[in-house]
């Protein structure tokens, strides 16, 4: 319905800047279901400030017809009159096209893989631990984390919410204000709340899921939903106080809050620092998995404890590479594009572990991240991989492209990259996960070459 008002005002506003005859058959046809429809989308989905530039629009079209047909004296003035206003209403067409660059509404691709989707979210308290970030001596860390787990399609739940504290958002959730995300509500996310646990498997192999930096873990729907369809739960965890929205046990509304050291300019020890903050949140989680009902009814008796896995993206796949390092519960870990900090370059990880990294024409990794990762590979003492996903960008793994329409994605592709999109990046980099994983978590022996073959400009392999 959007998507044809919007158009269906701009064609209204060509015709009107057109000709006499086709501005008299956009009044007669297109404005009547304009309004219709206009008065009918308000009522079912509400305002979205998205549509501002089309309603005037359609107010200057309708002004430039009615000042078309005056039948007085056709004087100079009213000429240059009606060139300037034809003039406006074209301005206006830009104006009301730029503004849906951004859809109010992104469309989440469905899950590929052969389970539907049930999510479950638990807001945990680390009791043994104080939070860092806060001022009150009488804080606790929380840990937000969200399961995504196989679920029985024969039982229909209630659809998931795409982000925490929608009705409760700070001004700015990373780059995005937040009046651009009122109609997130509104996303299908392809997972249900409330659905039982699929049956086809006594347990289900776990996968830990840590997000970029700032980033909330609704971010990473797209993702996420679709590993949890192919046969594995994901506990995508939220960070409080470092990502940029989450809701913590309490039911507070928990934003950003960066403390950042005068004498530390590039923000390493701040990372650093962060990183280990992370790393003991990913232990968290999985503490929780032995912990009688750690993950409630539904879920606590369907894990498998034995296979437990780390992924993350960008500093959450640093992360990830910190857990496996230092909890040996984990049986592998997969950073994807994420830059490492501290003393993390110099482990030996003994666990099996994969590197999958965006196009590095396009992302333009730092020294850092090059020399860090290189550093990590070099020094494996289990089985490695890297796989490097051509024409993909930084963003391509997350659902923030999605927040664009096509023509504005391709068009950011053009100056940033990520031209190989969403989709695609996103299913190609499932594929190789979970050909890497089947060992690792004891469902089988994965062909990580054959699922990166199935795509083409996928480079790589083992690194060990």
């Amino acid at each position: 319905m959007d998507v044809l008002l919007a158009l269906g005002a701009i064609a209204y506003a060509v015709t009107a800047i057109a000709s006499r005859r086709l501005a008299r058959w956009g009044t007669l046809v297109l404005l009547p279901v304009l309004v219709v429809g206009g008065v009918a989308q308000w009522i079912v989905e509400g305002f979205y400030w998205q549509f501002v530039p089309t309603y005037v629009l359609v107010c200057a079209a309708t002004g430039l017809v009615v000042a078309q047909r005056d039948r007085g004296p056709q004087t100079r003035w009213r000429r240059r009159a009606v060139v300037v206003a034809r003039g406006g209403v074209g301005i206006l067409v830009v104006v009301a096209g730029i503004a849906w660059l951004l859809v109010p509404v992104p469309n989440l691709p469905r899950p590929t893989g052969p389970y539907a989707v049930g999510t479950e979210v638990f807001r945990l308290v680390d009791p043994q631990r104080p939070e860092t970030a806060t001022d009150s001596a009488d804080d606790h860390r929380n840990v937000v984390v969200q399961a995504w787990y196989p679920a029985d399609p024969a039982v229909s739940g209630t659809p998931s919410t795409y982000l925490d504290g929608l009705d409760r958002l700070p001004k700015q959730v990373l780059i995005l204000p937040a009046c651009l995300m009122r109609g997130y509500g509104r996303i299908d996310t392809h997972g249900q709340t409330g659905v039982p646990v699929s049956a086809d498997r006594a347990r289900w192999p776990v996968v830990v899921f840590s997000p970029g930096y700032g980033a909330p873990r609704g971010f990473y729907t797209g993702l996420i939903a679709d590993l949890a369809s192919r046969g594995v739960v994901v506990l995508a965890v939220d960070h409080p106080y470092e990502v940029a929205v989450t809701e913590l046990a309490d039911g507070t509304i928990a934003t950003q809050q960066q403390r950042f050291l005068d004498d530390d300019p590039d923000q390493s020890r701040y990372m650093s620092a962060q990183l280990d903050v992370r790393t003991a949140d990913l232990r968290f989680v999985v503490d929780q998995l032995g912990r009688p009902g750690g993950f409630g009814a539904r879920l606590s008796d369907r894990l498998d404890t034995e296979h437990v896995a780390a992924i993350g993206h960008s500093f959450g796949g640093a992360a990830a590479a910190a857990a496996l390092a230092s909890d040996p519960r984990l049986t592998a870990a997969a950073n994807i594009d994420g830059t490492l900090y501290g003393t993390l370059p110099q482990q030996a990880l003994t666990k099996p572990f994969l590197l999958l990294e965006s196009d590095h024409s396009e992302t333009g990794h730092s020294a850092q991240y090059l020399d860090g990762n290189r550093a990590l590979l070099d020094r494996l003492r289990a089985p490695g991989f890297r796989y490097e996903i051509a024409e993909a960008n930084h963003y391509s793994f997350t659902d923030a492209p999605r927040f664009l329409a096509d023509p504005a994605r391709h068009l950011v592709a053009q100056f940033i990259g990520g031209s190989r999109g969403p989709r695609q990046t996103q299913r190609a980099t499932n594929d190789i996960l979970m050909a890497f994983l089947q060992d690792p978590l004891g469902i089988g022996h994965g062909d990580i070459a054959a699922a990166a073959a199935k795509y083409r400009d996928i480079h790589g392999g083992p690194v060990r």
